[in-house]
């Protein structure tokens, strides 16, 4: 579930705020001719942070939208690439990591007075509210699939020692714990405390 927003329904898609601004789109320049298409490229920054507790989009992030939105008999299908770095925490090594996040989007905003609004529930499309697009739940939604639910620092990262806890990737090839097997465990501390700890000589009589 995307951290911070719990489960965004995609009746969210109707938004309020009338500015043509962050991630809402106004479309009354591409009218409601089926086939019309107009290009559209935005830099976004984040209100707040994106996605899963261990890997996410931060808030105040620059998030690039590359998209072509075209206008068709019951909406606008909105298609492109939503690009935008991450920060998140190794599940292994528990370092903190950063990356970059590319989705892929293609989603139809229904009308208000279309078929399709009509006959479909509120959670399995989403809505324009007049002729504005409300892309923030899109994208919340498909970043919350797209992130992994236990990320990694690296494909290969080594994790931690399950002994001492220190981080595998800077303890060295030669690191390593001697482990006793328990059932010798009494026989060595035997071993230790005898007088002489078992020199053939530590009993020997000084004087011969």
């Amino acid at each position: 579930m995307p951290a911070g927003s719990g489960s965004v329904s995609r009746r969210r898609a109707a938004s309020h705020r009338k500015t043509d601004v962050g991630f809402v789109l106004d479309t009354r320049s591409l009218g409601r001719r089926p086939g019309t298409m107009r290009e559209q490229q935005r830099t976004v920054t984040t209100a707040e942070k994106i996605g899963l507790d261990l890997i996410y989009i931060p808030e105040g992030a620059e998030v690039e939208l590359d998209l072509q939105l075209q206008a068709v008999s019951e909406g606008v299908l909105v298609t492109g690439t939503v690009i935008a770095p991450t920060a998140g925490e190794c599940s292994r090594c528990l370092e903190p990591f950063t990356g970059e996040v590319r989705l892929h989007l293609t989603e139809l905003f229904a009308y208000p007075d279309s078929t399709t609004e009509q006959t479909t529930e509120d959670d399995e499309i989403y809505r324009m509210d007049d002729d504005l697009i409300d892309l923030e739940p899109v994208v919340v939604d498909a970043i919350g699939l797209e992130l992994p639910l236990q990320p990694l620092c690296t494909p290969d990262c080594a994790g931690l020692c399950p002994e001492c806890g220190v981080r595998m990737a800077i303890a060295g090839s030669d690191h390593g714990h001697e482990i006793l097997d328990p059932r010798w465990a009494g026989l060595a501390k035997f071993a230790n405390e005898s007088p002489g700890n078992g020199s053939p000589d530590a009993d020997a009589d000084p004087e011969r």
